[in-house]
């Protein structure tokens, strides 16, 4: 089992509470769900996929919920028949019900997803507002240029 001690860390960061809470949350490699089994692509700058393994589910038998930051995958197989089970001599493909969360970071959206070939494909983009991209200052060289703002709206509106 392997554990980390983030606590030096915890000192010289600010602001990076809730990234460090979900760290100290997640427990041993062992704990954490293997079924089913799911990959995580990045198709573009801000444009990731979720790709999960769920052969022998259709889609009225998948949902997926966004809550706040997190993402959440279920899939729950009707009830079979008797008819339908008493023709199947072994079941390798496993149909259990299961419930799969992904945390999500700041302004990730999901934008759809598809079902093909028993492959559920979850598309994110990462759509960072207007006021949280960075923005490029000029800087005034010049000499004569108004040294406050106010100074600079009452150049420009006698120009």
């Amino acid at each position: 089992m392997r554990t980390f001690d983030l606590s030096p860390l915890y000192r010289n960061t600010v602001g990076f509470d809730r990234l460090f809470s979900l760290l100290d949350s997640v427990g041993g490699v062992d704990a954490a769900p293997t079924y089913p089994p799911y990959n995580i692509e990045r198709t573009g700058e801000n444009a990731y996929r979720i790709t999960v393994a769920v052969a022998g589910f259709t889609g009225d038998e998948l949902g997926i919920e966004v809550k706040e930051n997190t993402l959440t995958l279920k899939g729950e197989k009707k009830a079979s028949t008797e008819a339908d089970s008493a023709k199947v001599l072994y079941r390798g493909i496993a149909a259990r019900a299961f419930e799969r969360r992904f945390q999500l970071a700041d302004h990730v959206e999901v934008k759809g997803a598809v079902l093909e070939n028993g492959l559920l494909h979850v598309d994110l983009v990462r759509a960072i507002p207007e006021a949280k991209k960075p923005r490029i200052i000029p800087i005034n060289t010049d000499a004569a240029a108004p040294k406050t703002l106010e100074g600079a709206v009452e150049t420009s509106k006698a120009a």
